[in-house]
């Protein structure tokens, strides 16, 4: 895994690191879980630092973001409509054209396996992407 630093010197690995002790509660728990599955999933993931503190992950092309509410904790998915979702796995953001999002609340469960498959799909779709167009 690699990862590009930022303007003060930190990591965006140390970044999110930093993100998930300072939440200190449920959705600081449940973004470390989505980050193991995500590592896990896809053993050469990039790891950035966007929009003012949001993680996202790449891997030949953006995969999912990482945001946190007060209530949920939301993976969108940047290409996430040309995904099959055989488990149900979206339930967010779900009339886009593009994007797909999970959100996820201080109950809920979560089904590694089911989003391990899908992320394998979202980078399976990065891969697959048209190389340009030619004359």
């Amino acid at each position: 895994m690699s990862d590009k630093e930022s303007s003060d010197g930190s990591s965006p690995s140390a970044m999110i690191d930093a993100r998930i002790s300072e939440l200190g509660d449920w959705r600081g728990a449940m973004l470390a879980r989505i980050r193991t599955v995500i590592r896990r999933a896809i053993p050469d993931v990039v790891e950035e630092w966007k929009w003012r503190g949001v993680p996202v992950w790449y891997c030949g092309g953006m995969i999912c973001t990482g945001e946190t509410y007060k209530t949920a904790v939301k993976m969108t998915f940047a290409k996430g409509a040309a995904l099959d979702d055989p488990s149900g796995l979206f339930n967010s953001s779900l009339d886009g054209n593009v994007r797909r999002a999970i959100d996820f609340h201080e109950s809920d469960d979560l089904d590694e396996a089911a989003l391990t498959d899908l992320l394998r799909a979202a980078v399976a779709l990065n891969a697959a992407k048209p190389k340009g167009r030619t004359k």
